[in-house]
């Protein structure tokens, strides 16, 4: 195996088992059957850190390890956790980060990250969010939006930019684009 399949390898089993430990970085709402985590920073900076396709692939199996029954999730809940209402938060992170890794750009730049990450990543996985609880839930799109997105928009702005930050600094000392 060439160095930089190997590499890009390890670059890519770092971020999966850090969105598997940032996930236990969590707590409930009472109001809301989503969490608040840390995984949406382990999110980021995998879209930082990797291609589009490779960001793609590493949610896609911590999903996979998550659906499998090993407890990666928050809430340890499982596959129940993908097909409940706060499911939709999972599946809009395949669209969400890979779509902020291909905004990123080819220079690390703190203002870009941070914009790309808040104009592109959490809209999406607040529309992914409201339509799993609309869809399960017998609640109106205002109660939807209080669940789904209106609680969560604090942190996600400070996750979105403590990324940002991380992000720029870990591309300038790997030496990446």
């Amino acid at each position: 195996m060439r160095q930089s399949n190997v590499h890009e390898l390890t670059k890519m089993s770092m971020c999966v088992a850090l969105c598997c430990v940032a996930a236990y970085i969590s707590f409930p709402l009472p109001f809301t059957p989503g969490m608040v985590t840390a995984l949406t920073f382990a999110l980021s900076l995998t879209a930082y850190l990797l291609p589009a396709k490779k960001t793609f692939t590493v949610i896609l199996i911590y999903i996979l390890l998550g659906a499998a029954g090993l407890p990666v999730f928050a809430g340890n809940q499982g596959l129940s956790r993908l097909l409940g209402p706060a499911g939709g938060f999972y599946f809009a992170w395949l669209v969400a980060y890979p779509l902020l890794s291909l905004a990123k750009g080819s220079t690390p730049d703190f203002k870009r990250y941070a914009l790309m990450n808040l104009l592109i990543a959490v809209p999406i996985t607040y529309v992914g969010g409201l339509l799993s609880m609309l869809l399960l839930l017998d609640v109106n799109l205002w109660q939807a939006l209080t669940m789904a997105v209106l609680p969560f928009i604090p942190g996600d702005i400070l996750k979105a930019l403590a990324a940002a930050f991380l992000g720029v600094k870990l591309q300038k000392i790997l030496g990446e684009r």
